[in-house]
């Protein structure tokens, strides 16, 4: 399949935003971005449409996909209730990376949902993406747009890496700002449930509707059998190296990390994923990325999967990782690095 590339700046380009929506309306894949990462969009119900986004990415069909919508009044159709403190989120930070769960209205297929009763919606602050849902007019399913289970796509060569040829259209719009992908919110409950942790922490929502819990399958997804939010069930974000997420003191975490790095075999290749505060504290690998300062989390966030990324294209072998404070957004972060490093972590240094 030819794949086109469709560079698009402002939302001013009218006749490029109506092309992408036409191919969705028509039942088509497009990839376009979001504020959080790039997205694999389709019609969210048209199943044979949705069909071909598990098809593309390889992804489990007992893994459910989240709604995009431009409007929230699209909700109302989508969902039986809207609870107050749903309301309260929407209000607050729509549009922006918070999904919500609701329960689901009949009109929403099987597909998206997994079978479950309850649906997961957000609606893109991205201006891009905003618009494309706006000329498209219906709900859009749209996961991370790589192949299922590598690091999600932050800019246009990761996209193209996982997806050049497999879909008609990539609408490209530049680097995603967020870089992670939405916080993912059950607002069926009473306290609302975070079942993945992202852009909007969980101090940003107590803030707005009081406490806030956590699922413990931000951590271990292993005994969830019907998950209610993608990210929940199967290893994410990975590399194809060995990776391991180190949590402690971090002095501790560089002499630790230094040691195996010495006592890895000479023909594998390593690579320390580290921070500013702590780069000159490492030696003998063979990459060494700077993931940023620990004082600015978003820019970390930000670079996260392109870092994870990196390895690969230098074909490194085995990947040592710090870990960070589970608190604010560093719970996002390190959520996404305990699945990526696939639960692999060295705690207590």
């Amino acid at each position: 399949m030819e794949t086109k590339v469709l560079h698009i700046d402002t939302i001013d380009e009218r006749e490029k935003i109506k092309e992408a929506a036409d191919l969705l309306r028509a039942g088509e894949l497009v990839i376009f971005p979001t504020e959080t990462v790039y997205g694999l969009g389709a019609d969210g119900l048209n199943d044979e449409a949705v069909d071909k986004i598990f098809a593309v990415k390889g992804r489990p069909k007992d893994n459910p996909l989240i709604l995009h919508i431009a409007d929230p009044e699209q909700v109302l159709d989508l969902v039986k209730v809207i609870p107050p403190k749903g309301k309260d989120c929407m209000d607050m930070f729509w549009p922006g990376p918070l999904t919500l769960i609701f329960e689901r209205s009949d009109m929403v297929p099987d597909s998206i949902t997994a079978g479950a009763d309850t649906v997961a919606i957000r609606m893109p602050s991205h201006p891009i993406a905003h618009e494309i849902l706006k000329e498209a007019a219906i709900p859009v399913a749209a996961p991370s747009a790589n192949t299922s289970g590598r690091p999600s796509p932050t800019r246009l060569s990761h996209v193209l890496e996982d997806m050049k040829g497999k879909v008609p259209m990539i609408v490209d719009s530049g680097d995603s700002h967020v870089g992670i992908e939405s916080t993912v919110l059950d607002v069926t409950v009473d306290p609302p449930v975070i079942y993945r942790p992202g852009g909007v922490t969980k101090e940003d929502l107590e803030a707005i509707i009081g406490e806030v819990g956590i699922d413990q399958t931000t951590i271990d997804a292993s005994n969830h059998e019907v998950p209610k939010s993608p990210g929940q069930k199967y290893r994410h974000y990975a590399p194809k190296g060995d990776a391991t997420l180190f949590a402690g003191d971090l002095r501790n975490i560089a002499k630790e990390i230094n040691r195996r790095i010495k006592e890895t075999e000479p023909s594998k290749r390593t690579a320390v994923l580290c921070t500013t505060e702590t780069k000159e504290a490492y030696e003998g690998m063979d990459l060494l990325i700077d993931m940023g300062s620990r004082e600015e989390l978003e820019s970390i966030a930000h670079d996260l999967f392109d870092s994870l990324r990196r390895c690969d294209e230098e074909d490194i072998d085995v990947i040592f990782v710090e870990g960070f404070d589970f608190r604010g957004l560093g719970v996002g972060i390190m959520n996404r690095l305990l699945k990526a490093c696939g639960g692999k972590v060295v705690l207590g240094l």
